[in-house]
């Protein structure tokens, strides 16, 4: 991973085509409107409002009101061919923004801090492009606007509602504004690009007393202590060393005085991991810890596991395909970063799941303009000239995905 202390990589606008180019100040325009208004997951109806008053204007084909306030526009080339879907989410985060900017979030305690609101400019202003230019694509392309990927997730209701059908998506593709990469540099890889994301809640059973008289007591801070360190064993010795996971706990709460040994011990974790195959050892393993620490001290436990997203998993020829596209418009190879992984969580994995496709990172930040805060803090921006080279790189996917052979 490239440090976001690191200057941006040298950006070649003439690799960017004139009519993109051109377009920039109204990408701008519309990331900064989104940005002033930003919605959580399922409530983006502003959003969707905005996204469908502008494709109507534009005279494009769109469906509203899919998993709840999602939007899938639909682009035909002069030629019938293959369908490509670029998939964007539009939902923010529940942080009350820093930023002293003329564009900051108009909704106290709402802000889009993880790129979403640039990540719906690009998918809007692609299909602006596409729409003018159909006699440049055979085949059909579909645009997914989609609701809550922060959570609690609108690509799998969006998949159940049918989106990928009518007619019927041979890829998919998405991008991801990332200031963990400097402004001229794209992330993209074959193989797991996210990790899987789970979930833990536990509550421990002991037996309260006097913290002066522990013999009378079943101590359920002191099992949930031996617990937490216990679960630590699991990426240590029970996932192999060349592959990655993460078991975190992440909250633990319990007692009420000083002299009083706490009867019950409540702790929640979060689980990453890339390889699917450890989705039936981690839970498994975790869940034997926790009783054989509990029988071993005389509580009792009660645990909830959730799954949320599955691993991002790309596509080999469409992860070629993105790489072979971001070379035509990065400057220089060192631009292209292969090995892009983060154990970050996205719902973007369903889509990937369902059909062939390749989720990218598209590097945003700028030390020099201060703009490299971290996502999903409060003061979180991006160098918007990243805007432009996305609708550059989804145009050419569409161009080059519909010459392909099947």
């Amino acid at each position: 991973m490239v440090s976001t202390s690191l200057s941006p990589l040298p950006v070649d606008i003439s690799r960017i085509r004139r009519e993109i180019q051109e377009l920039q100040p109204t990408i701008v325009e519309l990331r900064r409107r989104l940005h002033q208004k930003p919605e959580l997951g399922f409530r983006e109806h502003l959003t969707s409002e905005l996204i469908s008053q502008k494709l109507q204007e534009w005279g494009i084909e769109h469906q509203t009101g899919i998993a709840q306030t999602g939007i899938v526009a639909t682009i035909h080339g002069d030629k019938p061919g293959k369908v490509l879907a670029i998939r964007a989410d539009m939902d923010a985060l529940p942080i009350q923004e820093q930023n002293d900017v003329p564009y900051r979030s108009q909704h106290d305690g709402v802000m889009h801090a993880c790129g979403h609101d640039g990540h719906t400019a690009i998918a809007l202003s692609t299909a602006f492009y596409l729409s003018q230019h159909r006699q440049d694509f055979t085949g059909t392309v579909k645009i997914i606007f989609q609701p809550a990927e922060e959570g609690p997730g609108g690509a799998k209701p969006m998949i159940e509602a049918g989106v990928l059908q009518n007619p019927q998506v041979d890829a998919i593709v998405g991008l991801h504004l990332w200031n963990n990469l400097p402004l001229g540099t794209v992330g993209v890889r074959n193989g797991a690009l996210m990790a899987a994301t789970e979930s833990f809640r536990c509550t421990i059973q002991g037996k309260g007393g006097h913290g002066a008289i522990p013999q009378q007591t079943v101590d359920s801070i002191l099992v949930a202590a031996h617990i937490v360190t216990a679960l630590q064993t699991i990426v240590a010795r029970n996932v192999s060393p060349l592959e990655s996971a993460v078991v975190t706990v992440g909250e633990i709460h319990a007692g009420t005085a000083v002299n009083v040994i706490a009867d019950t011990a409540y702790l929640s974790g979060t689980v990453r991991y890339f390889n699917p195959a450890l989705g039936e050892l981690i839970p498994q393993r975790l869940e034997q810890i926790i009783a054989g620490v509990c029988q071993s001290h005389g509580a009792t436990y009660k645990l909830d596991y959730q799954r949320h997203y599955p691993a991002v998993i790309n596509d080999a020829k469409i992860a070629e395909l993105v790489r072979s596209v971001a070379e035509g418009v990065i400057e220089t190879p060192l631009g292209i970063v292969p090995e892009c992984q983060t154990m970050g969580g996205e719902d973007m994995s369903f889509f990937l799941e369902a059909i062939p496709g390749c989720y990218f990172f598209l590097g945003s930040a700028n030390p020099d303009k201060d703009l490299a805060y971290p996502h999903h803090h409060p003061r979180f921006n991006f160098d918007e000239t990243a805007l432009e080279m996305g609708v550059e790189i989804f145009v050419r996917l569409v161009e080059k995905f519909c010459a392909l052979k099947s």
